[in-house]
């Protein structure tokens, strides 16, 4: 797809937006399921059962997905799409290019051996490789605009509001 092709694409969109701020608004929503034979939570993906279970650093076999794994991994799908549509939208050149994300965690936190330790990530780390003849000016606004324009980037920086509740 070109610049062209996107805008096209994305304009009656955009217009309905601007027209109507509340058609904008889409609730996302993911549902699970408890396991009743291991430690594991099967999650509907609209595509596929996910079957997430424990990390093998906190006793997991290592056979289910780790929600931890999942987190960098959504960060590098979000990233890498948007990377992709800011390139064609600015029509950069833009050979072929990875996505990589990592993140340190400290599972004492997890199993409640230290107090101390948190339960999370401690830093993520997201690094574009990019097959690019474009001058660096160009490259440091795709990246900035990236950034700026991933959904999972910008909900992990900006921390949204969280609740949690449950039904008998």
């Amino acid at each position: 797809m070109d610049a062209t092709g996107l805008k096209a694409m994305q304009a009656p969109l955009k217009e309905a937006y601007r027209d109507d701020a509340s058609s904008a608004l889409v609730t996302l929503k993911a549902r699970g399921s408890i396991d009743d034979q291991s430690i594991a939570c099967k999650v509907e993906t609209g595509r596929a059962l996910a079957v997430a279970g424990l990390h093998p650093a906190t006793g997991g076999s290592g056979l289910e997905l780790c929600s931890g794994d999942m987190l960098p991994e959504a960060l590098v799908a979000c990233a890498g799409v948007t990377l992709k549509a800011v390139a064609t939208a600015l029509e950069f050149k833009l050979g072929a290019a990875t996505v990589e994300a990592e993140g340190d965690l400290d599972f004492r936190g997890t199993l409640g051996v230290a107090r101390d330790a948190p339960v999370g990530f401690r830093a993520i780390r997201l690094n574009f490789s990019l097959d690019s003849d474009e001058p660096h000016e160009r490259i440091d606004t795709l990246l900035k605009l990236t950034e700026r324009y991933c959904v999972v980037f910008q909900t992990i920086t900006a921390r949204p509001e969280l609740t949690v509740s449950a039904q008998r």
